[in-house]
This record gives C-alpha cells, structure tokens and sequence, in this order.
C-alpha cells in the first residue's frame, strides 16, 4: 500500500500531541473540588473543554466528586441527545493486513488467523442478513493491504448501499480503514460515505512505536495522526477519532482525544462526529500484557470525562464491553452502539452464535442480537434510532452545534428516531420488543406539545404501520 500512496501530509501539518505536557498534567493535576466543580459548571454550559480542563475532572478521586462527575454527564448527555441510543453493525470487508499491530489477531506475522475477503456474492448476502434483522447503518471495516485501496472502498460502499432485501435498505456505510491521501479521500467520499473513521490507537509516541514496527505503514506516527487532517482537506467534513484503551495509561489517551478533538476543532471548526473508546480484548494468537489494563470504574469514569469534555461529539460504545457494563454507562454519555455484531469475516451467515477467534480481530463482550439488545433499551427508556436524516440533508460538518438551538431535539431528532422505531417494530420486531417499542412511542408522543410537528409525526407513523412507505424523515 505504501507505494501506491502519495506521501504528502495535510497543509502545516504537526505533530501535536506533546507527550511530557500530557504526561505532567495526567500525573501532577491536583485533585481540587472547587476546581473541579468549576470544570463541571463550564461543561454544562456545552463548552468543550481545554486539555487542562479535563484533566482537573481526572483527578478527581474523592468518591463524592466522582459521583458528581456522573450526575453532570448524564444531565449533559440528556440535554444534547435526549433518549436516544443510535444503532449500528460492523461488516468486515477484509482480513488481509501488512501491518504488525502487537495487539491484533490480523497482524501479518500471525499465522493463527484465517485470511479472507469479502467477494461480491458474500457481502451482498451479509448485507440481506444485517438487513433481514432490522439494521440500516453499517461500519465497515478493513485491514491495511494494498488490495483495500480507495477504489476498492468505494466500490465495497456502493455494492453495499445497492442492495435491498424486502423493505430493508443500508442508509449510511461508515468507514473504518487505513489513512489514505487526500486523492484517496476525495474518492471514498463520491461513493456516499458517512464517517471515515481512524483510531490513533496510542497517542504516547514510545508506545506506539513499540506496538507498531517500522517499516510498516502504521509505523509512521504523523501519517496516522494527519490522516483525519487530510480528510478534511479532501472535503470529508464527518470523521471519528478513537483510543485502543489498555495500551498506556488511561488518562494520557483520554488526553489525547481532547487534545485531537480539539486540534480538528480549531483548525478546520468542526471536531470529530464520533469518539470511540474500546478497552484491549483477548485476541487469537495475540498475548495481552495487562500492565495498563483499565478497571470498569475507571472506564466508567472514562466515558462521563469525555462526555464532559467534548460536548457535541457523539460517543461509541461497542460491543467489546460486556452487556451489564454497557447497560450502566448509557446514561452517562454514550450516544452510539452497536448491536447483533459479528466480527469475524462472513459471520452474519455462518450458522450458530460461537464466536470463531481465528476469523476475528479480537473477542466480542455483547454477542446478543439486536432484537434482545432493542428490547433492553426500550425497557430502560431509552429510544432505539436508526436516523440518517441529518447526513442526507446535509446537517454535517458543524451539525453538533445545531443540538444547541432550541427545539432542534424536539422538531427532527426525536420524530426521526421514532419513525425509524416505527420501522423496525413494523418490518423485524418480536412480540415482546413490539409491545415496548409501542409504549415507548406513546410515551414520547405525549411530550410533544401540540402543533404541527406533532401532527405531521403521528401521520408519519400511521402511513409506516399501515403501508409499505419507509424512509420518512424531516
């Protein structure tokens, strides 16, 4: 892939992650109530902090400001998303890597795993089966290979968006996949992609280097951490920034996604849609040193600091954590998950639910299946979404900030996430998911005030229950 790629970086590019100034303020920061509270104050305001700031709420240790961390969080999360819970599935297009991530069970030097790529036929029938079940946003993954190149992407997101499966269609294919050029980007973008995303893995520069050899393209620290900058250049307005948490220290990394969200922010004036942040899970051939291992509650802690931090962006919890840890963290900042996942390479046909390592990047916590984990979040009351509407009418780039304006929850996000639960009742729900999804429903319609918005949404449902029309969106 290195050949085939230009080497040029984005305009004034920098390596911005200073690693003696992270490393002080996640260690000498002093754990001050008033200074945290102080934090807390200017986060609810929806301002996103300063690296400085977060680290005043990581060193926060006393149980009491802990818990008022959590609090804030959850009343954050509230006001700038409501209830709603996005959904999503992986589909991993390709196996075959040239990288040597340490970590990784698709690393080149592991001769345990099982290589393959996705042909024509296999990821149309991967596709009627996430469809056949109800999901209408996809990410799709890709090792870095010569043969996933940006042509090979594109083509992989129009095959998936072309096909359709009763009433199930695909609404928005992210990406996750090597850096490209900003030609490279320029191309993917044309096929219709939602968000490229890319994790830095590690942002402290010793450890990055031991997990990822020279010599390979992931080897090259500034390539990795430009490659969202030169998207953006490319006019790709819609990325996601993510840690592999386990690696170092959990406070240096969640230092450095502020201080990348915050990089993204002011130089093009718009941060990243999505932070991810998974925790190392055991992979096949893959020994994991578990000297930075990082505990539930310091993960808990983990998500209501970001969700603190970066106000606007959404956060992405996936199905590495276990099911119990990702019922508790919801409330506190997460905005996205993914659900009904299978990681291994064709996994959505093969039959049975054992997870097969050899064909996997790493091990899933959550196998369960989305009408399971739809049913859940509909009895914790939450509002499961599949809404695509801000993408396709073009409410990207600084959309975030739209959440701010009054009513922008109440006249299209909470309608969208309810015709899209009107959908999935309809189409792929059981019985016991139906009745909750119903009573959810009624519940959101009576706090709508009466008007016009509500009107139009109740008619919107009704035309989704009684015909065949889909897609209805404001």
């Amino acid at each position: 892939m290195c050949a085939m790629i230009s080497e040029k970086l984005s305009e004034d590019a920098l390596d911005f992650i200073d690693d003696d100034r992270l490393e002080a303020l996640a260690k000498e920061t002093p754990a001050d109530a008033s200074a945290v509270r102080d934090v807390i104050a200017k986060a609810m305001e929806k301002q996103p902090l300063t690296v400085e700031e977060t680290a005043v709420l990581l060193a926060a240790d006393e149980p009491e400001l802990i818990e008022e961390i959590f609090q804030a969080a959850r009343r954050l999360k509230e006001s700038v998303y409501g209830n709603r819970i996005v959904l999503f599935a992986p589909l991993y297009i390709g196996s075959e890597c040239v990288n040597d991530c340490q970590y990784c069970a698709f690393r080149r030097s592991n001769l345990e795993a099982e290589r393959h790529t996705l042909n024509d036929e296999e990821i149309q029938q991967q596709v009627v089966a996430l469809e056949d079940v109800g999901h209408k946003r996809l990410i799709l993954v890709f090792g870095e290979h010569p043969g996933y190149d940006a042509d090979f992407i594109a083509r992989s997101v129009r095959q998936v968006y072309d096909v359709r499966s009763g009433r199930g269609e695909i609404r928005r294919a992210n990406i996750n996949a090597a850096p490209l050029d900003h030609a490279g980007y320029v191309r993917v973008k044309e096929s219709g992609i939602g968000t490229y995303q890319i994790f830095q893995e590690t942002y402290h520069h010793s450890t990055y280097a031991r997990m990822h050899p020279r010599g390979t393209r992931k080897g090259d620290y500034l390539w990795r951490l430009d490659g969202l900058s030169r998207a953006f250049e490319a006019g790709c307005d819609d990325v996601g920034i993510g840690a592999l948490f386990g690696l170092y220290d959990w406070r240096f990394e969640a230092l450095g996604l502020v201080a990348h969200a915050n990089h993204l922010r002011d130089r093009y004036d718009v941060g990243p849609h999505t932070i991810s942040f998974p925790r190392l899970r055991p992979a096949a051939g893959t020994v994991i040193d578990d000297t930075w291992q990082v505990s539930d509650a310091d993960f808990k802690r983990l998500v209501a600091i970001l969700r603190l931090s970066v106000p606007y962006t959404g956060l992405i919890l996936t199905a590495r954590e276990p099911a119990e840890l990702r019922r508790e963290v919801m409330g506190f900042g997460v905005s996205q998950i993914d659900a009904g996942s299978r990681i291994d390479l064709g996994g959505y046909t093969h039959v049975g639910d054992a997870q097969v390592m050899q064909r996997e990047q790493f091990s899933l916590g959550d196998a369960r299946t989305l009408d399971e984990v739809m049913r859940e979040l509909l009895t914790d009351g939450y509002v499961p979404s599949f809404c695509t509407a801000c993408y396709r009418l073009g409410r990207t780039g600084e959309h975030f900030m739209e959440f701010a304006i009054p009513g922008f929850i109440r006249d299209f996000c909470t309608p969208n996430a309810l015709t899209t639960l009107q959908e999935y009742l309809t189409d792929y729900a059981s019985e016991q998911t139906r009745a909750a999804g119903w009573k959810i429903i009624k519940t959101e319609l009576a706090k709508l005030p009466d008007g016009e918005v509500k009107d139009r949404l109740i008619d919107r449902l009704r035309r989704i229950r009684q015909s065949d029309e889909r897609d209805l969106y404001v």
